[in-house]
């Protein structure tokens, strides 16, 4: 599973190294990356935690490795919840202050502002459950938090086979492409929460 896991999340990765090597390498700037280069904080910080918050929390899946490195799972554990919320709180920023780039509307706005919200208190959840030592509610919340986390990868393969079939998606059919990538993604993980109790580790 960390295998897939990683693999899933490579597309964005590398599409946000791109983003930063633009930043920090003096590309030109364009109407679609201005508002980067305008303020740069906010999407720098988010590439960083999203990219930490992908990778990192693919190897929580590996149960034996949790197992043999117990106290290893529970340092990484806060690295991710740090990553984890600021890369929803970041993202929150970006979608309600940086200007919209065409293709995305609205709709797009509301559901980003949505998933966004939901991945925040997925990990606060899952980090007040673990206070109470409440492991399973903890797996659970964290679980529904990873699975938002990793939507732009799966936002990859949801649009890939429109623009394949139909070309670029327009406004609306893009926004509900990106929609079904992390509906596809919180249910798998609640798929497994309830298949079977989580095997990960406090």
């Amino acid at each position: 599973m960390p295998a897939a896991l990683i693999a899933l999340s490579a597309i964005p990765v590398i599409a946000g190294a791109v983003r930063l090597t633009e930043l920090t390498g003096g590309a030109a700037i364009t109407p679609d990356n201005a508002r980067f280069f305008a303020t740069p904080l906010p999407v720098v910080l988010h590439i960083i935690c999203v990219s930490v918050y992908s990778f990192l929390g693919a190897f929580q899946f590996a149960s034996g490795f949790r197992r043999r490195r117990l106290g290893w799972h529970r340092v990484a554990g806060r690295l991710l919840v740090f990553c984890g919320l600021v890369a929803a709180l970041s993202g929150l920023w970006m979608t309600m202050f940086y200007p919209r780039p065409e293709g995305d509307g609205e709709l797009l706005a509301g559901i980003r502002l949505v998933f966004g919200t939901a991945m925040f208190l997925s990990i606060v959840l899952g980090l007040a459950a673990v206070r109470r030592r409440d492991i399973a509610r903890h797996r659970a919340w964290m679980m529904r938090g990873y699975a938002i986390g990793l939507g732009a990868g799966t936002q990859a393969l949801t649009q890939l086979p429109w623009i394949l079939l139909v070309g670029k998606p327009g406004e609306f059919p893009r926004a509900l492409l990106m929609a079904a990538a992390w509906m596809i993604n919180l249910a798998v993980a609640e798929w497994l929460i309830r298949r079977r109790p989580p095997r990960l580790s406090s």
